[in-house]
Parts: structure tokens; C-alpha cells; sequence
């Protein structure tokens, strides 16, 4: 058996490459999310950068990477951090001074299905895990994201900069804040569009390592608008299980494909009513949300249930991942943060070779 000197860091190394990211497909080593390795008598510790704070399966890697390490001949103890970075997508986003690493729009075909609510809860739930965060409200005739987030106003300019106001570790800017409670926008494209890019090119984000933006539903000029004026990641398509809500939200899914967006996934809200007695009514319908994404050949990124503790948290200004994280759908909500940060960190690494990640101090 080696003695513990002659343990070397090629030795670890070989062994990490047997550990392979469930998301991305990839080991470890290839995807250089192995930091500060260090090998002393035996003991090994070493950092493992994950391509997002809110990755589902930390605790699945964490297992790996350790019996990995533990399996080279003279390691006698393995001690394995971990820390996150979220890689950029490497997109020019021209318009913003400070780097966005990705930019996910959330769409649905039709208003009415929940698209703020999942907006607001993913945002949240990244925030959460640790991420840098901003949402951007771009409902321009129906902007609920103040409402849902606990928000009125915003701070003062910063320079020639509008401040987003922030709550629950998000930035927020919204039209919401520039009008009066009540007041109608009857607003035309042009107007639309330079509305837009001044919520893009006046607002000093900060670097982010994700914006979320709530498109208004449909497919018009807000939408082509925001598509033109920033680069996006990926879109998420949002619907009902109902065929009327699948019908519009195909469009939405078109939409993003005839820009050229990459379509991250489809959620399926409202999917279902847990009663009293522990039974799923399905208000809507069933399994729609899953067969449009099978038809498109997109992700289908899970179901959220329904629960009054929705309206209740969003009428009150704390999304339900907050009020009520423990439920059916506060983990619903949770789970799919989840899956869109890695559905994101594997269309940011999808392209080429695997660049390097630094490790956030």
C-alpha cells in the first residue's frame, strides 16, 4: 500500500474524473470545478466549485467526490468543500454596464396562469441559495411584481441611474414604481420598446449572476422588444394544464424559438388541488403541461400544485417560497429554481470547451 507522501494530486485527479455532474454531463475535472486541492499525510482537501449556489444535487456530489478521493490507495481522510460560480453565458449585453452572467425570461401565451407568480418565486428561491439576482418587471401594462415582492417605491437615482428597489435579496424594477397606483399605460410600440431599454441601459443593476425578467403575456411588441434589446439565456414557458392555456402557450414557445431563444423548459401551474382528505383534484386537467413539452421537444421542468397560500403570500408581498416553504407548493417552487439554475449553467457551458470557474470568495 502507498505511504500517505506518496499520494499526488495527478492521483486525486484521475480518481475525480469518475465523478460526473448529473446536469451537465461532464466530470469534475473536465468542467475545472476542482479548486484548492491540497494533499498532506494522507489528509486531502480540496474545493468543489458547482455552477450555481442552488444546485439540487450538492449532497449527491458531495458523497461522489468523497468516495472518490477516499478510494486512491493512502488517502486516509477526505475533506471536501464546496462553493459556486455561475458562468456566463458569454453573450454581449451591450446595453448593461455591469455583467449579467445569464438572463432568463419567463412567458406564458396567456395571462392568468401564474407566469409573476413563478417569476417572483424563482427569483426569490436563487436569491435564497445565494445568487446575485435582479428581476426585471417588463409587464409594462400589468406590473404585479411590486405588489408580490412587498414594494412601493424605489431609492433615489444613483447618478443618471435609476435605484431597483430590493427585497428578499433581489433587485426589482418595475413600471409599478414610475406611475400612479391605478394609472392605465396606453402606450404604443415605440414607446414600449425605449421603456424597455432605459429598464436595461439606466439601471444600475450591479453585477448579476442572473436577471429574471416577467415578459407580459402574449407575443407582441413588449416581448420582441425585450428579445431585441438583450440577449437571453433561455426562456421558460409557463401554462395550465387546460388545452386553451396549451393552445397560447405553444405560441409563446414559438415565439422564443422564431428569435432564436433557447427554450430552457415548460412548468406546468395549478396542475392540481391537494383537498383535506389528501386526494389531487385536477381543476384544469392533467398532464398537459408534460405533452406540449414532449411535443416541442423541450424540458418538462415539474408541476406546481394549487394553494391559497399563493394568492395569500403574493396579496401580502412575500412570495410563498417565504411564507410557506415547507408545503407542496413552497417546495414545488423551490425544486424548480433549482432545475431552471442548472437548465441555464448547462446552455452557459453547452457551447465549446469548459472555461474556467472562479471561486467566489
Amino acid at each position: 500500500m502507498p505511504s500517505y507522501s506518496q499520494v499526488t494530486e495527478a492521483d486525486i485527479l484521475n480518481a475525480l474524473r469518475t465523478v460526473v455532474d448529473p446536469e451537465l454531463h461532464k466530470d469534475l475535472v473536465t468542467l475545472r470545478m476542482i479548486r484548492d486541492l491540497k494533499i498532506r499525510d494522507g489528509k486531502v482537501s480540496l474545493t468543489v466549485v458547482l455552477t450555481t449556489p442552488a444546485c439540487p444535487l450538492r449532497d449527491q456530489l458531495e458523497e461522489e467526490t468523497t468516495r472518490a478521493v477516499r478510494s486512491v490507495p493512502g488517502v486516509r481522510e477526505a475533506d471536501v468543500h464546496f462553493d459556486s460560480s455561475v458562468p456566463s453565458d458569454g453573450k454581449d449585453r451591450g446595453l448593461i454596464s455591469m455583467p449579467i452572467r445569464s438572463a432568463l425570461a419567463i412567458a406564458s401565451g396567456k395571462g392568468g396562469v401564474g407566469k409573476t407568480t413563478v417569476a417572483v418565486n424563482i427569483a426569490v428561491g436563487l436569491a435564497q441559495a445565494g445568487a446575485r439576482v435582479g428581476l426585471l418587471d417588463a409587464d409594462i401594462y400589468g406590473p404585479n411584481v411590486p405588489r408580490m415582492m412587498g414594494l412601493t417605491s424605489m431609492p433615489s437615482p444613483q447618478g443618471n441611474k435609476l435605484t431597483p428597489a430590493e427585497a428578499f435579496g433581489v433587485k426589482v424594477m418595475s413600471i409599478g414604481f414610475l406611475v400612479r397606483p391605478g394609472q392605465p399605460l396606453i402606450w404604443r410600440g415605440p414607446m414600449l420598446h425605449s421603456a424597455i431599454r432605459q429598464f436595461l441601459a439606466d439601471v444600475a443593476w450591479g453585477e448579476l449572476d442572473y436577471l429574471v425578467v416577467d415578459l407580459p403575456p402574449g407575443t407582441g411588441d413588449a416581448q420582441l422588444s425585450l428579445c431585441q434589446s438583450i440577449p437571453l439565456t433561455g426562456g421558460l414557458i409557463v401554462t395550465l394544464p387546460q388545452q386553451v392555456s396549451l393552445d397560447d402557450a405553444r405560441r409563446g414557445l414559438e415565439m422564443f424559438r422564431a428569435l432564436e431563444v433557447p427554450i430552457l423548459g415548460v412548468v406546468e401551474n395549478m396542475s392540481h388541488l391537494v383537498l383535506p382528505d389528501g386526494q389531487k383534484l385536477d381543476i384544469f386537467g392533467k398532464g398537459g403541461g408534460e405533452r406540449l413539452a414532449r411535443e416541442a421537444d423541450v424540458p418538462f421542468l415539474g408541476e406546481i400544485p394549487m394553494d391559497p397560500a399563493v394568492r395569500v403570500g403574493g396579496d401580502a408581498g412575500v412570495p410563498v417560497i417565504l411564507s410557506d416553504p415547507d408545503s407542496e407548493v413552497g417546495k414545488s417552487l423551490r425544486e424548480l429554481a433549482q432545475r431552471v439554475a442548472a437548465r441555464i449553467s448547462l446552455a452557459a457551458l453547452s457551447e465549446g470547451p469548459a472555461t474556467p470557474v472562479k471561486a467566489v470568495g
